[in-house]
Order: structure tokens, then C-alpha cells, then sequence
């Protein structure tokens, strides 16, 4: 089995070899000129992303700066797709993002690790496991997002979480470790932010 389909499926390999590297690099270019564009070379930046991920929906913008293990190589964007400032995505494997997500600034999203074991690690060894999140989910401010978790649609996580598990769908959920808060539902219907009530123009049914 070569280095790359160990990468592919979750086993443990090394991230030094030569062939990795020299893909890497390449894909790296291409983040760095992404990062280097101007406010408003939006056709610019559209174009590089196209060729920088895996899929691309449409109507997707990241805003620079961006940092991205594998500039986005391993990532699945869906339509719609938001990012703000310092999106990190650790995208050694395989990073799934569904429609209509948000990333408010500074979220990480991890894909690789390390084994435990210290002799492993010496070795610079690493495995990575994909992440997948749903349609419609909003990730907070500086929340991190570990190797293996599944976010189901709707879904908001809070500010700062530390998100080690699998989410369910239509929660909110907060903290280090990120655990359910309660469902979305009949509050957020009416309410947009604690007594602030959503107006006519933007009712709408759950």
C-alpha cells in the first residue's frame, strides 16, 4: 500500500514523504496566491478556488486569510458556503461541508492527529480521520472542530466550543467539551436574540 492510500484511509503514515510533499507544495501555491489577492479580485479569488478544492459549490466566499494544511485540496464545499476571517482547516483528509454554512472568524477544523504513543510520534506519524458537517450550520467564533465529529443540519455551535463529538441535528450546542444545550424550536421562532423579537418581513416556520 503506498503513502497516499494509507493518507486516504485513516492509517497511520508519514506526512515527510517526498511524493506528499512535492502535491503539497503545489497545493500550497495556490493558497498563497488566494491569500495575496485584493479586495476586489473577487473573479480571482473564485477562479483559484475552483482549482484549490475538491468541489466547490456555488455561491461560496472565504474570506482572506485562509490557512488550509492541503489549501483546501481534501475539502467538500457545498452551495452557499461562508467564511469569515482566518478559516483554518487542517485538511490532510477529508473535510465535508454541506449548504448554507457559516464560519464566524478563527474556527479550526481538524482532520489530522498524532498517535500517543511517544516512539510514534518521534517518528513524526500521523493518521486523519474526516469530518463532516451538515447543511445550514453555524460554527461560533474560535470554536475547534477535532478529527472524526459529525455536525448534523441546522445546528449551531457556540462561540469557543471544543466540538470532541458527534452533534445532532437542530441543536445548539456550546463549551469545551461542546455538549447539546437544547433544540432549536418554538423560542427561535419568535425571538432572534434573547428578548429581541424577529420582525414580520423575517418570520419564518421552522
Amino acid at each position: 500500500m503506498t503513502v497516499k492510500e494509507r493518507m486516504k484511509n485513516s492509517m497511520i503514515y508519514d506526512p515527510t514523504d517526498e511524493e506528499l510533499l512535492t502535491e503539497q507544495s503545489r497545493c500550497l501555491e495556490l493558497l498563497y496566491e488566494f491569500n495575496a489577492t485584493r479586495p476586489s479580485e473577487t473573479d480571482k479569488r473564485m477562479e483559484l478556488m475552483k482549482k484549490m478544492f475538491a468541489e466547490l459549490g456555488e455561491g461560496c466566499y472565504i474570506e482572506p486569510p485562509f490557512r488550509a494544511n492541503w489549501g483546501g485540496r481534501h475539502v467538500h464545499l457545498g452551495n452557499g458556503v461562508y467564511a469569515n476571517f482566518n478559516l483554518t482547516l487542517v485538511d490532510d483528509g477529508d473535510i465535508f461541508i454541506g449548504d448554507k454554512v457559516m464560519f464566524a472568524p478563527n474556527v479550526t477544523v481538524a482532520t489530522a492527529g498524532h498517535p500517543i504513543l511517544p516512539s510514534l510520534r518521534e517518528k513524526c506519524l500521523q493518521y486523519n480521520i474526516p469530518v463532516r458537517i451538515g447543511n445550514n450550520v453555524w460554527i461560533g467564533a474560535g470554536a475547534v472542530i477535532v478529527p472524526g465529529v459529525s455536525i448534523g443540519d441546522n445546528s449551531v455551535i457556540g462561540a469557543g466550543s471544543v466540538v470532541t463529538k458527534d452533534i445532532p441535528a437542530n441543536v445548539v450546542a456550546v463549551g469545551n467539551p461542546c455538549r447539546v444545550l437544547r433544540e432549536i424550536g418554538e423560542h427561535d421562532r419568535k425571538y432572534y436574540y434573547k428578548d429581541m423579537e424577529i420582525d414580520a418581513k423575517y418570520r419564518t416556520h421552522f
